[in-house]
């Protein structure tokens, strides 16, 4: 019965969020007195950047939370947890002066993981760690908190789900997820990407790659995963996947530092 309450409440949540009049808003943020503190202890990306980029990363994250609303479904949403989130959607555009997520509005934090088809986080089956919204859930997105904070807790894995997900929004920019992030990549790089992409998928199906193998699913979850460790591992990816590397480098704009 308790778990069936929660069901009906986190639903009811969710329709609030979804039906809700749009309003694209600026609003003023006010950081807590020590967020940088946080960003230092707790984003390696953060951590690695000059003075001067640290600074316009704080700017970002200013700008970002000021459109941006971050809640939580049924679970605590602290000052760590708007920093991560932001933190997520920054790394991927931090080349990018200007950039802007207008296909976002939202972000719910879950305590748990999720079912992918009602968003249930006490039944069914319960694998989906993150989301991006279509139809009536657009411009939003959910992750489960401890998966968003699990991947900036360990910097060697690889994996970091709330990158991910900014990932598939990145790739959405030009309407259409596809894998192939037409707003970041430059025309001419196009086919030598849709190649890559072939060849390390078939790598990946073959056992011969060390690229997480949920990759192999669609070009758009190649996309995704391969920017994961792009971030992640900088100093591995670059010796495992130079081309790889190479052409990441010229989509993002950036080359993220090797880990000390």
């Amino acid at each position: 019965m308790t778990g069936l309450i929660i069901s009906i409440i986190s639903i009811a949540v969710l329709a609030w969020f979804i039906f809700k009049k749009p309003a694209m808003v600026n609003n003023p943020v006010k950081l807590p007195e020590n967020f940088k503190a946080l960003l230092e202890e707790n984003v390696a990306f953060y951590r690695s950047l000059s003075g001067a980029d640290k600074t316009r990363f704080e700017e970002k994250i200013k700008d970002f939370l000021s459109y941006v609303t971050i809640s939580g479904v049924n679970a605590e949403v602290d000052e760590l947890d708007k920093l991560l989130v932001a933190s997520s959607a920054i790394i991927p555009v931090f080349g990018f002066d200007k950039w802007h997520y207008y296909n976002l509005r939202n972000v719910l934090l879950y305590p748990d993981a999720f079912t992918a088809d009602n968003f249930s986080a006490d039944s069914g089956e319960r694998n989906t760690l993150g989301m991006v919204g279509t139809g009536a859930m657009q411009q939003m997105m959910i992750l489960s908190k401890p998966s968003l904070r699990q991947g900036f807790k360990n910097e060697t894995d690889k994996n970091n789900t709330g990158i991910h997900e900014f990932v598939h929004l990145l790739d959405k920019a030009d309407g259409e997820t596809d894998g192939i992030p037409e707003q970041l990549l430059s025309r001419q790089y196009t086919i030598p990407w849709l190649k890559l992409i072939k060849e390390n998928i078939d790598e990946i199906r073959k056992g011969n790659s060390d690229i997480n193998p949920y990759g192999s699913v669609s070009k758009t979850e190649f996309f995704a995963v391969a920017s994961e460790y792009f971030y992640e591992r900088p100093d591995l990816f670059k010796e495992k996947h130079p081309e790889l590397f190479e052409l990441m480098k010229e989509a993002f704009q950036q080359q993220p530092e090797t880990k000390k």
